[in-house]
């Protein structure tokens, strides 16, 4: 799936609307345009080169899941063929092509739906110091990396720049009111459980993941991505080994880069060597394998 690197997209005569970390957005018509570039951000900074393939990789592993969960909940594909896309959008083909989708026009809830079914990451840090994550008590003595007896939901507030900021269930009923709270509460707890079933049996845990909602026409559908590497945790199950940090089917490997030249966090983000870039490549396109095969 690798192929030339898109770090960002010009579609001249189409209305562009904004630029988020990776992705790319577009309006067409009645409906947006969602390309997912190969652009690659780190502690919150975007590095100057990106991951070839990576966009391909994300666009189509949310297709797949948005498939494998369309039962429980609509979400906002139109299509992601660029046969059936609107005919201005045609003649851009080499750059659309498996890394777009059009979508539905929602309006994004100011949430964030995240759930953890192991503790790791922030969660575990906020365990070590107060025994809770996000609020949420768990028992004592838990160990990193350690599977949760159920999963927990936590949700957090969208940042457009920097970290979101993590909240309690009360809260998202203060912002979203109490039946959409529970609704999409609900909704994600369901969805990360059919996710993980299917995970499991490809041999890969799915740790925590986050998801996002919207309302279109008054009903509340799933939006954005779902379950990729750059919004999930995936372990393999055969080297998972409690009471450690796992090894991720993400970028970790540039983290790691990142942090072992002592790069201070602030832009702007240094280059990364060809090494690093080929092995993340690799594990992006691993994990599209496992899962999709």
């Amino acid at each position: 799936m690798t192929d030339k690197v898109v770090l960002k997209t010009n579609l001249e005569g189409v209305k562009f609307l904004r630029s988020g970390k990776v992705r790319d957005i577009y309006e067409i018509e009645d409906y947006l345009l969602i390309i997912a570039t190969d652009r690659v951000s780190a502690f919150d900074v975007v590095l100057p080169n990106g991951i070839p393939g990576k966009g391909r990789v994300l666009t189509q592993i949310s297709l797949f899941w948005f498939n494998q969960v369309k039962d429980l909940v609509e979400n906002h594909i139109v299509t992601a063929n660029v046969d059936e896309f609107p005919e201005p959008l045609r003649k851009y083909r080499e750059i659309l092509e498996g890394r777009s989708m059009l979508v539905k026009k929602a309006k994004p809830l100011p949430v964030e739906c995240i759930v953890r079914g192991y503790i790791t990451g922030s969660g575990w840090k906020d365990y070590q110091k107060t025994g809770n994550v996000c609020g949420i008590k768990l028992s004592k003595g838990l160990l990193e990396s350690q599977k949760l007896p159920e999963p927990i939901y936590t949700p957090s507030t969208k940042a457009e720049e920097g970290h979101d900021i993590n909240i309690s269930f009360e809260e998202t009923i203060e912002i979203l009111g109490e039946e959409t709270a529970n609704r999409v509460k609900e909704l994600t707890l369901s969805i990360y459980k059919r996710a993980s079933e299917i995970a499991e049996k490809k041999g890969i845990i799915i740790a925590d993941t986050k998801m996002e909602f919207g309302f279109f026409d008054g009903k509340l559908i799933l939006i954005d991505e779902l379950l990729t590497p750059d919004s999930s945790r995936f372990w393999s199950m055969k080297d998972y080994a409690p009471g450690k940090p796992q090894d991720s089917y993400d970028k970790q490997i540039v983290r790691d880069y990142l942090l072992s030249i002592k790069w201070d966090k602030q832009p702007p983000a240094p280059t990364l060597p060809e090494d690093i870039v080929k092995k993340t490549a690799e594990r992006y396109e691993e994990i599209f394998r496992i899962l999709t095969s």
